[in-house]
């Protein structure tokens, strides 16, 4: 990686111990991924970002707002509810639609509304990955209002042209509607593929020229390899690393006053225990 993470640097010998200094109180780290339709396999590149935080020792949640929903749902129980166990640091909720549901007292939507459900929903995260389209996520999290610090959202791209200019134009919603300028990206392709190069070159010299953008640390997954394989590499190690100290860091004091039997009151999160 270009950019070592502050956790590295904080404590170069010693990765464990950093994620436990950043993790010391109780803040949920929310990164935002970005979806791209014309990618293949993106499912895949997603559990490949779980597998990376689960081996980086925390509790993982992966909220997908791409997927379908069907039942309405309101309070924090239902959201746990639907929460599906993965392993025993991982686990998933399916939400499109769901962020939309939940208003202010006056009604006007208030989607920070659902991020803090999700956290009272699976208090053990540590980590929330958040993968949708960019008008979703630059709702979802503004320009940094409440308790939320505004995160580097991580940026999914395939080889194929049609793949770049969707990537793009995420980029010009994230820069236009949320103020979002920095980005990591994911690069999806074949090892060894010549189009890699161009990818990252292409979409970081658009970013810089028209949109006044940056990209941060950028990692290649192959995913037909990456499908047959259960365990994350260094490098995307240490990419989700770098990720970790961009996220958006959501503190909830409250929590940490809670009795031990209301923070683990989740019955499909007690594996994860």
């Amino acid at each position: 990686m270009a950019v070592p993470s502050e956790v590295r640097r904080a404590q170069p010998g010693d990765q464990a111990d950093g994620l436990r200094r950043l993790f010391s109180t109780h803040t949920v780290r929310f990164i935002p991924v970005v979806s791209n339709p014309f990618v293949a396999q993106e499912s895949v590149l997603i559990q490949q970002i779980c597998a990376a935080l689960e081996q980086l020792g925390l509790y993982t949640l992966v909220v997908d707002v791409c997927d379908p929903v069907q039942a309405p749902v309101r309070t924090p129980d239902d959201l746990g509810s639907r929460i599906q166990v993965l392993t025993d640091r991982t686990a998933s909720l399916s939400a499109q639609g769901l962020p939309a549901r939940w208003t202010s007292g006056s009604g006007s939507p208030h989607a920070q509304g659902f991020l803090r459900a999700v956290v009272e929903a699976a208090p053990l995260s540590q980590a929330v990955v958040v993968h949708g389209s960019a008008s979703e996520l630059a709702r979802l999290f503004g320009r940094g209002e409440l308790h939320l610090s505004r995160p580097r959202p991580i940026v999914i791209c395939g080889e194929q042209p049609e793949s770049m200019t969707h990537a793009y134009a995420a980029l010009k919603v994230l820069s236009q509607r949320a103020d979002w300028r920095a980005h990591d990206l994911l690069v999806s392709a074949t090892t060894g593929s010549a189009g890699i190069r161009l990818v990252k070159d292409r979409l970081a010299q658009c970013a810089a020229l028209f949109l006044g953008g940056v990209r941060h640390d950028v990692v290649d997954i192959d995913p037909r390899a990456a499908a047959l394989s259960t365990t994350a590499s260094a490098t995307l190690m240490a990419f989700m690393d770098a990720s970790l100290n961009a996220a958006a860091a959501f503190v909830l004091p409250e929590l940490g006053r809670r009795s031990p039997a209301l923070v683990t009151s989740s019955p499909l999160l007690q594996s994860m225990v």
